[in-house]
């Protein structure tokens, strides 16, 4: 026998035992420290001899553990011994088993994957089940809709160009609805997780991620409503709009990982210039500042995912034409128009159609800071109609700054 051999002996034994050490401390009648480790060893040793004798030893292996499980329930039960109601020892037994096996067939990666997973679903039963709890109707349909979305209709969508210009690429539509679908997803986990009451800086943050949009249309009608709350307002819709450009950064890297330097320098700088905004803004107003009760309900339904996808793949042709047609004049007007209620369509075609080499880089990042700026431009608006006092007058002078310093960053950036 090699000494690798005894390597992946140990590993597997090492992995039954870590699974082993959980099952004791939660008490578990049926296995723990010992049987564990010697499950770990089954499998392998069947794993190993199924590369002698044939793939029936693992079979016939596993067949005999499912018996033993069995026989031991009805043994516990027949002497009148408390039997678990559930199945999660059974089953960890049993992936135990096959974590064996995977070490045998020389997969380590993979078997110590897999090993640490379970250990780690088993140890964290209490925040599992409370998040189960916490999770609504309203945030099981969204779940469903993301995993319909990405693991149901994704996978059977072509993976090629159609049209006229060569840029409606079905499946990379819709992987780009998934993203954004996800992103929002995972904003309002992060809402849910922070609980019912956050503080100005994480709902401002967080209404970004979800849609910042969205978050000034509603932070601008709260002012409205409760005069009260107008600098804390103005300050959220302002750390929203920040954050929409980290947000513009991280599909960028996602898209088009080779040109992020190219094309996120000059956001990375226009959201530094936001920041130092939103930062002056909250220092000033600290005083003022309270917390906020607002209830939010989970973001992107079906409908808004498939509009996203009619406007990404309108963006896209819409570029192409542009710039067929009409040059770049043409492509500066199709990202001002796309900016003005949504950045994700822009960034994420152009960050495209940069990666295919259709758009230069130095024409990328002018598109995707042009749609920013259009962006706050449209925000600016909703919140003089729908704001009411110092929200308008806080929020326009910082986005008349922004909008000073982006025009600037256009007109100098080499």
């Amino acid at each position: 026998m090699s000494l690798s051999l005894f390597a992946q002996l140990a590993i597997a034994l090492g992995l039954g035992l870590l699974i082993g050490l959980q099952r004791e401390r939660t008490s578990s009648e049926m296995a723990g420290i010992r049987t564990f480790p010697l499950i770990a060893l089954f499998g392998f040793l069947s794993g190993f001899l199924a590369g002698e004798l044939g793939v029936w030893v693992t079979v016939a292996a596993l067949l005999a553990l499912s018996l033993i499980i069995v026989a031991s329930q009805l043994m516990t039960r027949r002497a009148g011994g408390e039997v678990d109601p559930g199945l999660t020892t059974e089953v960890a037994a049993l992936v135990t088993f096959v974590v064996g096996v995977i070490v045998a067939l020389d997969h380590i990666a993979l078997a110590v994957f897999v090993g640490g997973a379970a250990m780690l679903l088993l140890q964290w039963k209490g925040p599992l089940h409370r998040l189960a709890e916490r999770i609504g109707h309203d945030e099981f349909r969204a779940l469903t809709r993301l995993v319909l979305l990405a693991l149901v209709i994704l996978p059977v969508l072509p993976d090629r160009a159609y049209g006229p210009y060569g840029v409606l690429n079905p499946f990379r539509i819709w992987l780009m609805v998934v993203l954004i679908v996800g992103i929002s997803l995972a904003g309002y986990v992060a809402y849910r997780f922070l609980g019912d009451r956050v503080g100005t800086l994480a709902a401002g943050a967080i209404g970004g991620l979800i849609s910042s949009t969205a978050a000034t249309v509603g932070f601008a009608r709260h002012s409205t409503e409760n005069p009260g709350w107008a600098v804390p307002a103005a300050v959220m819709v302002v750390i929203a709009s920040t954050v929409t450009f980290a947000r513009v950064l991280f599909e960028i890297a996602v898209v088009a990982p080779s040109a992020l330097l190219g094309l996120g320098a000059p956001v990375a700088v226009m959201m530094l210039a936001m920041t130092a905004m939103s930062a002056a803004l909250y220092w000033s107003a600290r005083r003022v500042l309270r917390e906020i009760p607002d209830q939010r309900t989970p973001p992107s339904g079906l409908r808004a995912a498939l509009a996203f996808g009619v406007l990404y793949a309108a963006v896209l042709l819409g570029v192409a034409v542009a710039k067929e047609h009409f040059g770049l004049g043409g492509m500066y007007v199709v990202a001002a128009l796309s900016g003005l209620t949504d950045m994700d369509a822009i960034t994420l075609s152009t960050a495209q159609l940069v990666r295919s080499g259709d758009v230069g880089v130095d024409v990328g990042w002018r598109l995707i800071l042009i749609g920013g700026l259009a962006n706050l431009v449209f925000k600016g608006i909703a919140v003089a109609i729908l704001g009411r006092g110092r929200t308008r007058t806080l929020v326009g002078g910082a986005f008349a700054g922004a909008l000073a310093f982006g025009v600037l960053l256009l007109w100098a950036w080499p």
